[in-house]
């Protein structure tokens, strides 16, 4: 089944924009809300699990943050996650609970639900990863068309004008992304899906599926 919308991707209790989230219908409609977003939630953190790091820079007191990593704000960084050495995060990011940003990995205008690894050289922009997701080493998000026009969202039958111009990939819930994979504009993967390594993927995955390629996409049993 296609599968576009929040409550179709997300289990919203695994981060602190669930209750933003629910408030809409598709999950790219918050794309243009997390740099606002961020500074809200972010007074409101405990201050005895998060330090104030800089401006609107959240921190928890149990991340753990290599000295070599580059962190503009806004961003909130959760509980039990680590960022590794040369891990570039360039703003609008909220990074959920027990995550792993990694060597060389890149974030822009983001949500990294709780338990999202993105550990080895990857480039998440203007994306949502969904609990327990995992983008393997090298594979990364493209967030803008060669053409530089608004991003839509091609079903099989149905489409989507999202009004963006960048907009990267909205991963649901437990999907898993292969190696040196890229991830087209505007792409939407279902929940539990997977996708090999090195597959160009666009469009809308459903969920339960395995993307071979995009032109061999079968059906978990």
């Amino acid at each position: 089944m296609e599968s576009v919308k929040i409550s179709d991707l997300y289990d919203l209790t695994q981060s602190l924009a669930g209750e933003a989230l629910i408030e809409l219908t598709y999950p790219w409609e918050m794309l243009p809300k997390i740099k606002e977003l961020i500074p809200v939630l972010g007074e409101k953190l405990d201050p005895a699990v998060y330090e104030k790091k800089g401006e609107n820079i959240w921190i928890a007191k149990s991340a753990k943050i290599a000295s070599t990593a580059s962190i503009t704000g806004p961003v909130i960084i959760g509980e039990d996650t680590e960022v590794r050495p040369g891990a570039f995060i360039r703003g609008n990011a909220l990074v959920g609970n027990h995550c792993v940003v990694g060597n060389s990995t890149e974030l822009k205008n983001v949500i990294l639900f709780n338990n999202v690894q993105v550990p080895h050289y990857n480039y998440v922009g203007d994306s949502i990863l969904g609990y327990k997701s995992h983008m393997g080493a090298g594979s990364i998000t493209s967030n803008v068309k060669s053409d530089k026009k608004l991003v839509v969202v091609k079903g099989s039958s149905e489409k989507w004008e999202t009004g963006l111009k960048k907009f990267g990939a909205m991963l649901g819930d437990h999907v898993e992304v292969g190696c040196n994979s890229v991830l087209n504009p505007g792409t939407v993967i279902g929940r539990n899906s997977n996708v090999y390594p090195l597959t160009s993927v666009r469009g809308v995955i459903p969920s339960d599926s395995i993307v071979k390629s995009m032109a061999d996409i079968v059906e978990k049993y």
